[in-house]
Formats: structure tokens, C-alpha cells, sequence
């Protein structure tokens, strides 16, 4: 797939939250036990904080509010220790923790503002608004008799309307085609999954393929689920999409890891300062023990998502392919405040069965940290693997003696780059204005009635395919300002009409529509098929 091919502009906020920077996280497994509790500071021989605080208070010129520069205080000095330290409010807690948890209250939509409209693209299968009887297509025009269409509403402002706790109601008044006037619903809101395996789905007659976007409490039930169903439909191979999984619950990598690994082997260990060695093993998993696995990552790929590979490749038991990890091995540990407040602190590192210890350096600071991954393309390593150059002192061997690295991240057994095919100065224009995926909520909003009508993503494609979609495409961009250039327009159309399918048959079939379309230009992928 295309560097420049972003996620599309889908807005699921309904369902994912608000997406926070708790990726290239990794903590232990989201459990009472592992919490601790602080309710009295720890005396230090340098009080010099709370003397500045208290002589503040006393004698500071204007009345100040403590806690609220207590509250700016606290982040900047864990931003001194490392990138992934952080300190949540009390009012965020809850929001944070939702994706990883699995679980949020709301009304179960995916929603989108199209034309200042809030649309639903998709009500949630069993949820409380599919229950009800909203449908994919519906305008939301009213929440609670507040008119929310016209008024240039943001996504945040959507969810503070429909999210609520579980057993409250919201009423919303719908607009819905072929109807003269708005539709009252009232919807009592509900506990609403999140799931963490985006799609499971067989690539051929041997292969299958499962993308997992976070190590979350139910990812490891998610994956053993959508392993049994693919290998009932003749699963000899299983590809595992790790690409852009910022990483999630300690636990949920190693058990995964679990079921490819015969018993005994070492799948990671962490030691830290005030932290004792501590090792993980596998057990007498068999899940996935006669399965031959190919993980693929890119500079996505972090903290969870290297466990899990770095376990693979040092026991010499599959491929690894793409592009270089993020660079993430450091855990995470929740403190949780008495005012309800909350603190990730690292308190150890993860090293690899080989040793290698994966966290790149932060020495230059957190800017410099997160930047590294866009100065890795400007330094060309995302398009040629020559331009790493690791020293001999970062060489470990896997099992069998094959040489890996550590120093930041896990190097891949077969160097995947960025794909640049296809891409034009057109190409560029219609993303940067997020044409294919307005061109594709259009065509399926005013032809939904047919789309919905097939049962299968077969026959969806068979339509699709006769309907000239790059041909209206074209058109459509030259109304919204992108002209036509019919020499990129050669080049980039192929990339340009999958993308179109897969936007549509995602509007229609969700994730199980999207990826099977979109893996034709996604050429990670497809060297990892070729490879099977």
C-alpha cells in the first residue's frame, strides 16, 4: 500500500473513543492487582517542591489555584524521564483506558460529518440504535431537541452529545431518504464492545490473514477465535498484520506469542532498576503449533507488537516482514491517584529472547524521539534497507545463530519499502483533500438501497466493477477543484479505483468489505502471499 495512502477519514469516534496517544504503550494486564494506589507523597530529603508550592500559596500576589499548577507540574517532570511516562487527569482516566479495556457506553454508531451533517455509516450489529431501528445512511438533525445539523459540530462535540452511561437515553431526530419528515428515537445507551482484531479472513485456499490493531484485554480471546474459524476453512499458513499496532497489555503479546511457540522457550523478560528479572515462557499452547506464520510490521509497529515479533524471529519460528519497528521496550505501570486521577509510570524494560533490548534512544528529548520516524524517510531507510547501518555491539543471534539487531526496534527478515508506485502530483491533491473517501460515501449514500442488496462481498465486487468508478471519480474531483491529468491519472488509477472498492465495500460489509480489496495494492502483503 501506498506511504501516502492514510487510513480513510472514516470517523468511528462512537466506537474507538477519542484516539489518544496510548499506543506505543505496554503495560501489565489491566487487573486490580497490578494497580498501585498512592494516597501519601513518599518523604524525600529535598522538599524544595512543596516549599515553592506553600510559599506560593502564602504569599503570591493574586489568589492561585495549587492544584491546578500541580496538575501542569506533574506531566512535565514525568515528560523528563522518557517519551512514554504520562500523566492522565481524572477527567480523562476513563476515555484513556476505554480501547484498551474493550469496552465503552454509547449508542453504538459509526458516524461521519458529511456537509455539516452528522451521517451514521454504520449502526453496530446488537447494539441499542440498530436495535431500535436507525440504518446505515441516517442524518442525525436533532440530539435531545438541540439542532446539531448546520452548525459546523466538530466529532469531539458528537460524542460529549451521545455518549453517556449505560441505561441513560438520548433522543435524536433522524432524517432518512423517502421520508417528508424527521423520525423521533429515543436510545437508551448500552455497553458497547471494542474489538482489537480488525479483520480474519482466508487469502487463499491455505493462507489466512489476521490484522490485530491492539494488544487489548479481549485481543488474545479475539485472535484464538479467528484462528479456530480459519482453520476450519483450511488454514494451513496465517499471516499476522502487526503494521501501525502501537501496542497495548503486556499479557495479550505473550499469549499470543504463546500459541506458536513449542514449550519452554523463552518469549521475552523484564528487568529495571527496582524491578527483578523477570522471564516469560511458553506453555503447552497448541493453537497455532503446526501453522507457519509470517508477522508483518512497519515503523508503526511498537512496544506489544515487537514482543511479539522479536519472539518469533529470535526462536527462529517464522518470518518477519515490512520495515523496522517503532523502537519501543519500555513498561508501563498504572498509578492510580485518590483524587481518581492516574500516572504510567516505566519501571522496567523488555528485552527479547536473544537479549536485544528494542527501545531506541530519547537522549535528544520526546520531539526528536517521535520525529525520528519522519527523518527515517527523509534519511531514506523507508525505501532501502543499505541505509541502516548498525554497529557490531547491537549483533545477537536467534537460536539457530542468525544474526538480528537490537538498537531501536526489530529489523525484518525481508525488507519491505515504503511503496511509491502510483503515487502523483494527482494522487496527492484528491488525498490531501480526501476525495476517494467523499467520492465513495456519495456514490454508496445515492445507490444504497442496491449495494445493500448483496449478501456477499463477491457480488459486490462483480457490481462495482461494471459501475466505471475512476471514470465518475475523475469527474467528481474536477467539481471539487482537482483537475484532470490523464498522464498521472494512467499511472495512479489502478491505486486510485481499489481504493474507491474498498471504501465502498467497506461502507457496506465494514472491515471484512475493505481489506480484501485493498490487500491488491498492498504489496507487504502480497510479498508475504507470494512467500507462503
Amino acid at each position: 500500500m501506498s506511504f501516502f495512502n492514510k487510513n480513510t477519514k472514516i470517523a468511528m469516534p462512537i466506537i474507538i473513543a477519542i484516539s489518544l496517544t496510548l499506543g506505543m504503550l505496554i503495560q501489565k494486564k489491566f487487573d486490580v492487582n497490578n494497580i498501585k494506589y498512592i494516597n501519601q507523597p513518599q518523604q524525600y530529603s529535598s522538599t524544595k517542591i512543596n516549599d515553592v508550592l506553600n510559599y506560593i500559596d502564602k504569599e503570591y500576589v493574586d489568589t492561585v489555584n495549587i492544584d491546578s499548577i500541580v496538575e501542569k507540574t506533574i506531566p512535565t517532570i514525568l515528560k523528563e524521564l522518557d517519551p512514554h511516562s504520562i500523566y492522565i487527569p481524572a477527567k480523562d482516566v476513563e476515555t484513556v483506558n476505554e480501547p484498551l479495556t474493550g469496552k465503552f457506553e454509547g449508542i453504538g454508531v459509526q458516524f461521519n460529518i458529511q456537509k455539516d451533517t452528522i451521517t451514521i455509516i454504520k449502526t453496530i450489529f446488537g447494539g441499542p440504535s440498530e436495535k431500535i431501528g436507525l440504518k446505515d445512511g441516517d442524518r442525525i438533525v436533532t440530539i435531545n431537541d438541540s439542532i446539531v445539523a448546520g452548525i459546523k459540530i466538530t466529532n469531539n462535540k458528537v460524542i460529549k452529545l451521545l455518549r453517556g452511561k449505560k441505561g441513560t437515553k438520548v433522543n435524536v431526530g433522524i432524517y432518512r431518504r423517502g421520508e417528508e419528515k424527521l423520525l423521533p428515537f429515543t436510545i437508551t445507551r448500552d455497553a458497547i464492545p471494542l474489538y482489537s482484531v480488525d479483520v480474519s479472513y482466508m487469502l487463499n485456499k491455505k493462507t489466512g490473514y489476521i490484522k490485530i490493531s491492539k494488544f487489548a484485554a479481549s485481543t488474545y480471546k479475539e485472535f484464538q477465535q479467528a484462528v479456530i474459524k480459519l482453520k476450519k476453512s483450511g488454514m494451513e499458513n496465517i499471516i499476522v498484520d502487526l503494521r501501525g499496532n502501537g501496542g497495548g497489555f503486556l499479557n495479550a503479546a505473550i499469549n499470543i506469542a504463546d500459541e506458536f511457540l513449542e514449550k519452554g522457550k523463552l518469549i521475552v523478560y523484564t528487568e529495571g532498576r527496582a524491578r527483578e528479572k523477570t522471564s516469560y515462557y511458553s506453555t503447552n499452547r497448541e493453537l497455532c503449533a503446526n501453522l507457519k506464520v509470517t508477522i508483518l510490521i512497519d515503523e508503526w509497529s511498537a512496544s506489544a507488537s515487537e514482543i511479539v515479533s522479536g519472539a518469533i524471529q529470535d526462536n527462529d519460528r517464522g518470518l518477519i516482514i515490512g520495515r523496522r519497528s517503532f523502537g519501543k521496550g519500555l513498561v508501563q505501570e498504572p498509578v492510580v491517584f485518590k483524587d481518581g486521577s492516574a500516572m504510567r509510570l516505566t519501571i522496567a524494560r523488555y528485552y527479547t529472547p536473544s537479549g536485544r533490548c528494542i527501545q531506541r534512544s530519547y537522549k535528544d528529548g520526546e520531539d526528536a524521539y517521535y520525529e525520528d520516524i519522519y527523518k527515517r524517510y527523509t534519511d531514506g531507510e523507508l525505501l532501502d534497507k543499505d541505509s541502516i547501518v548498525l554497529p557490531d555491539s547491537l549483533k545477537y543471534y536467534t537460536t539457530k545463530g542468525r544474526v538480528v539487531y537490537g538498537g531501536g526496534g526489530i529489523m525484518p527478515d525481508k525488507f519491505i519499502p515504503v511503496d511509491t508506485s502510483g503515487v502523483t502530483d494527482y494522487l496527492t491533491k484528491i488525498r490531501r483533500k480526501g476525495l476517494e473517501y467523499q467520492f465513495s460515501f456519495d456514490f454508496t449514500d445515492s445507490n444504497r438501497k442496491k449495494l445493500k442488496s448483496f449478501k456477499n462481498l463477491k457480488d459486490l465486487e462483480v457490481y462495482l466493477s461494471k459501475q466505471d468508478l475512476l471514470n465518475k471519480f475523475v469527474k467528481y474531483a474536477s467539481k471539487k477543484g482537482v483537475k484532470e491529468n490523464k498522464n498521472d491519472i494512467e499511472v495512479s488509477g489502478e491505486t486510485i479505483e481499489i481504493q474507491i472498492k474498498a471504501l465502498i465495500a467497506r461502507n457496506i460489509f465494514d472491515n471484512d468489505g475493505f481489506y480484501p480489496i485493498i490487500k491488491d495494492i498492498d504489496k507487504t502483503l502480497l510479498e508475504a502471499i507470494s512467500l507462503q
